[in-house]
């Protein structure tokens, strides 16, 4: 089977894989894992997934390319414009600026209008006026990639979650597209299946697609748990869990507590600790009350309340994430 590489030419990559000239596209991971690996999408997952999403937004609408189109996110805008016919407009090359993102947003036609960002960008967004009033005037904006507090954000804003193995979002504001599957396993990872999932890995390795009950689901990287209300809760990586005095600690609700009080970027880790095996130590970058943060700690555990806050900004990979080496390299500098 052919697949068109995003990484080679994303359009035509994307236009190949629609057109039936390739058998769908490989996308790069983001090699949060390890080293990179390249995702083999079927064409039939990709316009599944550009299906469901229109479905579940209300209609199809205009794009604005804001993210990469060599990544699977970036790639499924430019594949929900081409396959329902609508206008797709292209952020210019460069920094990521509001000013930017105006014009663009501008140069779209009057209509419905979708965008896909990542949480940085909003950040950066709602933080100028200018920005503010080009996002307002989106029908939905897709953010995934990373947590988003609930603090200020707007209402056209939709949490997505997904990744290249599933072309991209296949979870909206905790809820999985229709036709897709959403469980969680014994340790608490979180298990996806449906119309949407990636044919496999470029390097053959399949040992993270599994069946069961006759049923083909991804075991993803992430754990999780249902809320009440039956949505979906990202909890984080399964990596990222931080052991505490034999308690499980996830770095997510600790980071977002601290966003909420008024933190610009947190990032939490855990430490080699003599007494607690870890320590959990939250890096916070930005100006952030005493009282705020004391505030919003009582909301938490005990053993999730950090033991020490390094104020400092958080260190981040080339792609944007958190550096969780990086940080815990910071966190254990600053205990010294």
């Amino acid at each position: 089977m052919t697949y068109a590489r995003l990484a080679d030419d994303p359009f035509a990559a994307v236009d190949d894989a629609l057109a039936g000239r390739a058998d769908g596209v490989a996308a790069a991971t983001s090699g949060s894992t390890g080293a990179p690996r390249e995702v083999l999408v079927p064409a039939s997952a990709i316009r599944a997934s550009a299906e469901l999403t229109a479905a579940r937004l209300g209609g199809e609408a205009a794009w604005l390319l804001a993210i990469p189109a060599t990544r699977i996110g970036g790639a499924m805008v430019v594949a929900r414009a081409r396959l329902a016919g609508t206008p797709l407009a292209t952020l210019p090359a460069g920094p990521f600026t509001a000013s930017a993102f105006a014009d663009a947003t501008a140069a779209l036609p009057p209509g419905r209008r979708h965008v896909s960002l990542v949480p940085t960008q909003v950040r950066r967004l709602l933080a100028d006026a200018e920005g503010r009033d080009a996002l307002a005037t989106y029908d939905a904006v897709l953010v995934g990639g990373a947590a988003l507090p609930e603090r200020g954000a707007p209402a056209n804003l939709v949490r997505t979650y997904g990744m290249s193995e599933t072309s991209g979002g296949c979870v909206y504001d905790g809820v999985p597209l229709d036709g897709v599957g959403v469980r969680i396993d014994g340790d608490g990872r979180i298990l996806l299946s449906g119309p949407t999932l990636a044919a496999g890995y470029a390097d053959g390795d399949g040992s993270a697609f599994i069946e069961i009950d006759g049923v083909r689901w991804f075991r993803t990287s992430d754990v999780g748990e249902r809320r009440a209300d039956g949505r979906l809760a990202v909890l984080g990586r399964a990596d990222h869990v931080i052991n505490t005095g034999g308690v499980k600690v996830h770095p997510q609700r600790i980071e977002l507590a601290l966003e909420r009080a008024g933190a610009t970027a947190v990032a939490v880790v855990g430490i080699p600790d003599a007494e607690w095996g870890e320590a959990v130590v939250a890096v916070v970058e930005g100006r952030v009350d005493d009282a705020a943060v004391a505030a919003a700690l009582e909301g938490l555990a005990p053993y999730e309340r950090p033991k020490r806050i390094v104020h400092a900004p958080v260190p981040r990979t080339a792609g944007g994430k958190i550096d969780r080496p990086a940080t815990r390299a910071l966190a254990s500098e600053e205990d010294r």
